[in-house]
Order: C-alpha cells, then sequence, then structure tokens
C-alpha cells in the first residue's frame, strides 16, 4: 500500500479514537513529513540493535521505582547516559508532583538498566537542580521532568541509541511554534515499558496525536491510543518526522482526559546543559532509519 494511504488511514483511526473518548473535537490533519535515517555522527561502533540490551525504552529502576528510558545522550569527556524523567528519582506525590519541592534522591544514587547487567548513576536531575538554584518561576517548577543516569564504560558495548520499533531518533525537535515545529494533528510516537503490560510487545509502541501545547511550550498534549501508564514514564516521545519530541512525564484528565502530559525536550535539555555542569551535553541519534 503506498505510504500516504496508510498514513491516513493509520491518522483517521488514531483521530476516531481520540473522539470516541471525548479527547479532541477538531485535530487539523496536516500532510505528513519524510524521516531521515539517523546517524552515530562520530560516535563509537554501538551494538547491533537486536542484540543490545541498552537503548530508549529499557526499564530503569531507580530506588525500587520502575520507569522507562527515554533516549541516549552523550558529553563532550565522552561519557553515555540514558535519559529518565525526573520524578522516577523522588519520593514525591506522583499524582501532584512539583519538582522544587517534593524531595529528591540524591545525585549518584544507583540506577539499573533490568535485564542488562548494567547499573549507572544517578547523573543529573531537573528536580534536584531546580531546588539547588531556587527555580522562581511556577511553570518550570511544575513541567520540568528530566534526568540523565550516567552509564558505566563498557555498556557501551552493549548499547545503541535507537528506539525500538520506530528507528531515530533522527535529531532534537525545535520545540519552538516556528516552522517545522511540531503543532496540533501532528502524529507523536512513543515507547513504553511499563511492568503491568508483563511483557507484552504489540503493546509498547504507542501511536499518537498532539492535542494541545501549555505551561509556555513547556509540556505538548499528547493523546495515544493505548496511554502512557506507570512504568512507562520517563519514555521518549518523537515528532512525526522522527526527531526526539519530549519525555512522557504524567496523565492528563483536564481538558483532555486519558491524554498524556509530554517535557518539551528541547527545553528540559537546554535546561540540563545550562545548570547540569556537565559540559558538550547533547542527544545521540539513533543508528536505525525513522518509520512509523
Amino acid at each position: 500500500m503506498p505510504q500516504i494511504r496508510r498514513t491516513a488511514r493509520l491518522r483517521r483511526a488514531v483521530l476516531a479514537a481520540a473522539l470516541a473518548l471525548g479527547v479532541a473535537t477538531a485535530v487539523p490533519m496536516p500532510a505528513r513529513a519524510a524521516g531521515a535515517p539517523g546517524s552515530p555522527g562520530g560516535e563509537p561502533e554501538f551494538a547491533p540493535i537486536r542484540s543490545a540490551t541498552v537503548h530508549p525504552g529499557v526499564l530503569l529502576v531507580t530506588d525500587g521505582k520502575g520507569c522507562t528510558a527515554n533516549f541516549v545522550f552523550t558529553d563532550a569527556a565522552g561519557h553515555y547516559y540514558l535519559g529518565q524523567a525526573a520524578h522516577c528519582a523522588s519520593r514525591g506525590e506522583p499524582d501532584n508532583f512539583n519538582g522544587c519541592v517534593d524531595p529528591v534522591l540524591p545525585l549518584g544514587t544507583e540506577v539499573t538498566v533490568a535485564g542488562a547487567g548494567v547499573t549507572g548513576v544517578l547523573a543529573y536531575s531537573s528536580w534536584h537542580t531546580m531546588q539547588r538554584v531556587s527555580e522562581p518561576d511556577p511553570v518550570t517548577c511544575r513541567a520540568n521532568d528530566f534526568a540523565l543516569v550516567r552509564l558505566p564504560a563498557d555498556a557501551t558495548r552493549v548499547l545503541n541509541p535507537s528506539v525500538p520499533w520506530f528507528g531515530g531518533p533522527v535529531g532534537l525537535s525545535t520545540g519552538s511554534t516556528g516552522r517545522g515545529a511540531p503543532s496540533t494533528g501532528d502524529f507523536a510516537y512513543a515507547y513504553g515499558n511499563a511492568p503491568v503490560r508483563q511483557g507484552v510487545g504489540l503493546l509498547a509502541p504507542k501511536h499518537g496525536l498532539i492535542l494541545d501545547r501549555s505551561d509556555a511550550d513547556w509540556t505538548y498534549l499528547v493523546y495515544f491510543v493505548t496511554p502512557v501508564i506507570p512504568g512507562d514514564s520517563g519514555s521518549g516521545v518523537l515528532d512525526e518526522q522522527g526527531r526526539a519530541l519530549g519525555v512522557a512525564s504524567s496523565l492528563i484528565f483536564v481538558p483532555h482526559p486519558a491524554s498524556n502530559g509530554v517535557v518539551n525536550l528541547a527545553k528540559a535539555l537546554a535546561y540540563a546543559q545550562q545548570h547540569s555542569g556537565i559540559q558538550g551535553l547533547r542527544l545521540v541519534p539513533g543508528t536505525e532509519s525513522f518509520t512509523d
């Protein structure tokens, strides 16, 4: 089947499901943008995607709490990191958290990659950082939910930065409102790893639509056919060009019931670059071409 027909059919199916739940009433349907293959861009030779045990979408266990890794990052010193949601390394209330006041685990806390035999350490938490710098903006306190787990040096032998099922990311989404920026009605894709699904692989990849933007562009509201649930928190979200769009953070009930709040990764990463002290922090593109 030609790609344009398949994409249009999928968009109609996702929209119909959203409308059935009363999630959206009018969603524009712009043309699908073509994806581009990712490139390691001078990175070391990563493990093949079929044999890698550390990659976006793996389950990260922090102080007994399981969350999903989003994307792979690196720095000027050649260290590698898995991203996760900052609330996964906290002891705050999961239904009403505030990164500027909720208790956080200290940097250096061990984080285990489930099933990989790899243990990293919490190297950055937006919540820890916002408390350290006394972040004054309440919107940022509420919406900035991003953390980094530094991997041991020998983890590169089992590491691949590609998102399972979808491939990519092909780069970082601009996260702005300018031309080419994600907008209402665009597709979004995620890969979750909640333990409650008991390893049912067909439930891990998620197709969705961007419904809205909020919190001074810190948050995308996204409807997924299978919503992000506890354990999926921290999942990486791709835009319809295969760029790293955001971090799945919360389940939303108002104004779009059963939608998910997705942290704008461009803003969260910029905040980390400014305050973390990690020099040269950047996203690592996937080795596999993006496909929906």
